[in-house]
């Protein structure tokens, strides 16, 4: 019998579209049936700082973008996923999940992607309107991003939970800053991965692993993010983001675990709840020279 150590595989937390370890230097190991399987960094407020800046940073250019490029940006995450389905399956069982669940939980995931990535150019013709008014004036409302958005992916659902979250978000031009199911977290860097070689710009999507009751905190104070969307089962850091978000009226948007599971999120009105409506007046101009004019 072999006496040699295993190399175990440490996985990096995900900011600005690349992979550093992090600040503080810590991680812990990832421990299975009493066999360590992996090193997994414990991010610190440093992490979820840089992260935020990093989202913040990209914003402009994201949203610049064409809904039309996004949604394909978006389709080419699930064309992927889709290319890696075998190593996803056999990291969800390394940690714990059998292997009738990985395949469904992989499987939604790919097309929950598609179905999210359809919506990307079609949304302001659902939800925008041209608003009648009493006076010269055009009066228009649209739906625009809300800026930086904070995640927090469910414990239980650590792919299906963590895609159900940021491509509602980052479809529409927001960019995100997410901290990763902390029962599961090697799903949510291999994600990472997934999502770099993906066309999407560095800072887009930044996933940090580690303490939750450490990093909900700091994510629910930052004055420089807008919005909060998380699935948290856990009473007291549930209320701590209710509690804490509250410093600069961040929008807070809950989804239950149970809608997790279901295709009842499968929904414009989620995407919806990660953007703001804008309402545009615009005079409308008289031609006096034409004969019409009056």
């Amino acid at each position: 019998m072999s006496n040699r150590i295993k190399v175990l595989k440490t996985y990096k937390i995900f900011i600005d579209g690349k992979f550093p370890r992090t600040e503080s230097g810590r991680y812990v190991k990832l421990v299975k049936n009493n066999i360590p399987i992996a090193n997994v960094c414990l991010s610190s407020r440093k992490d979820l700082k840089n992260s935020v800046a990093s989202a913040r940073k990209i914003f402009d250019s994201w949203v610049s973008k064409s809904a039309y490029n996004r949604a394909q940006i978006m389709y080419r995450i699930a064309e992927m996923l889709e290319s890696r389905k075998e190593q996803f399956i056999e990291e969800l069982i390394l940690q714990g999940y059998n292997k009738e669940k990985s395949i469904v939980e992989l499987d939604k995931s790919i097309d929950r992607i598609i179905y999210f990535a359809g919506w990307s150019d079609k949304i302001n013709q659902v939800f925008g309107s041209v608003n009648p008014v009493a006076s010269s004036h055009y009066n228009f409302t649209v739906l625009e991003p809300t800026g930086v958005v904070g995640l927090i992916s469910s414990e239980e659902s650590p792919l299906l939970g963590l895609i159900s979250l940021i491509i509602p978000a980052i479809v529409t031009g927001n960019t995100t800053v997410t901290i990763a199911s902390e029962k599961y977290p090697l799903t949510s860097i291999s994600l990472a991965e997934v999502i770099s070689n993906s066309d999407v710009p560095g800072g887009v999507v930044n996933i940090l692993t580690g303490s939750k009751s450490e990093l909900i905190p700091h994510l629910a104070k930052h004055m420089d993010v807008n919005s909060i969307g998380f699935t948290e089962e856990k009473k007291d850091l549930r209320d701590q983001i209710y509690l804490d978000a509250v410093n600069n009226l961040k929008r807070l948007v809950e989804i239950p675990k149970s809608k997790i599971e279901s295709e009842e999120i499968e929904s414009p009105y989620i995407i919806k709840k990660f953007m703001e409506a804008k309402t545009t007046w615009h005079p409308i101009e008289k031609d006096f020279t034409s004969s019409n004019s009056y």
